[in-house]
């Protein structure tokens, strides 16, 4: 989408068949598990389905527009690449036309290998800034707490975990352990992010707004912009015509199985079965 985009209810407009918009929406859903970069537009054009319109509509199928230009676009996880965890977090104050409520974003990284992401509309209405990317550092937390344990039953063990922010008040407040005046209408429950920044569990640091990750999940960006932090996010083409090459050439001249299993293994395909192997027995 872009850059200033806003979809509102359009009372006005032609309305268009919930069935068919509900069932599209799912569909976009359940591909939004391994495409990441329509996160964000699937759950803004979710917030529809009640009174779809033919304006709401126009968005969706520009979705699935995007997905046939880009449909050879997979998350590639390589192998021998660092497993440190590391997290960015993102919040867009007061961007839903429908209530005015904050859209928080976060997403979670394994080395330079995407694993975690989320886009959602928070809870309640958030009168400041300051206050909508704290809420979502402290569920950005919640989540890497969780991954931490995760990890931890397979003999990983991680400690001050940087969570990236492109909000120095958010961090400022997080760090201060001396609860201020202007800050106590946060409800209690976020600040919990305070007693883990003590223990040494994760450490928020500042990160300038262009490289700010989380963003792709919050709000429409410019085409320049998207396409930059969907190249960050470790997505590219399936499937390059030299590597089919390789993998044709060692299947055919070897037919060794375990080297064959080797170089898909270094070039990690999520859409295998989907791509089109000219490899013969």
């Amino acid at each position: 989408m872009a850059p200033g985009t806003k979809i509102s209810m359009d009372p006005s407009g032609k309305p268009f068949d919930v069935r068919t918009y509900r069932g599209m929406i799912g569909s976009l859903m359940y591909l939004t598990s391994s495409r990441s970069d329509i996160m964000f537009s699937t759950c803004l054009c979710a917030r529809y389905q009640a009174n779809p319109k033919e304006s709401h509509m126009s968005a969706v199928k520009h979705i699935f527009r995007y997905l046939k230009g880009t449909k050879d676009l997979v998350l590639w996880y390589p192998k021998d690449t660092s497993f440190k965890l590391t997290t960015y977090s993102n919040a867009d104050h007061a961007g839903c036309m429908l209530d005015k409520k904050s859209t928080s974003s976060h997403i979670q990284f394994l080395g330079d290998k995407l694993v975690s992401w989320a886009s959602k509309k928070q809870l309640c209405v958030i009168t400041s800034t300051s206050e909508a990317e704290y809420v979502v550092a402290a569920s950005c937390c919640s989540q890497v707490l969780w991954m931490r344990t995760q990890l931890r039953d397979y003999g990983f063990k991680f400690d001050k975990i940087p969570i990236y922010r492109d909000s120095k008040s958010a961090i400022s407040i997080s760090a201060n352990p001396v609860k201020h005046t202007k800050t106590k209408h946060i409800d209690v429950r976020c600040h919990f992010i305070k007693d883990n920044i003590v223990k040494g569990t994760i450490e928020l640091y500042f990160v300038n707004t262009d490289y700010q990750l989380a963003d792709l999940f919050t709000k429409p960006l410019d085409e320049k912009i998207f396409n930059f932090l969907v190249s960050k996010l470790e997505m590219r083409g399936s499937l390059n015509d030299h590597i089919l090459y390789d993998l044709e050439l060692t299947w055919c001249y070897t037919h060794n199985l375990s080297e064959f299993a080797k170089i898909r293994m270094n070039i990690f395909v999520g859409s295998a079965d989907s791509q089109r192997l000219s490899i013969k027995d």
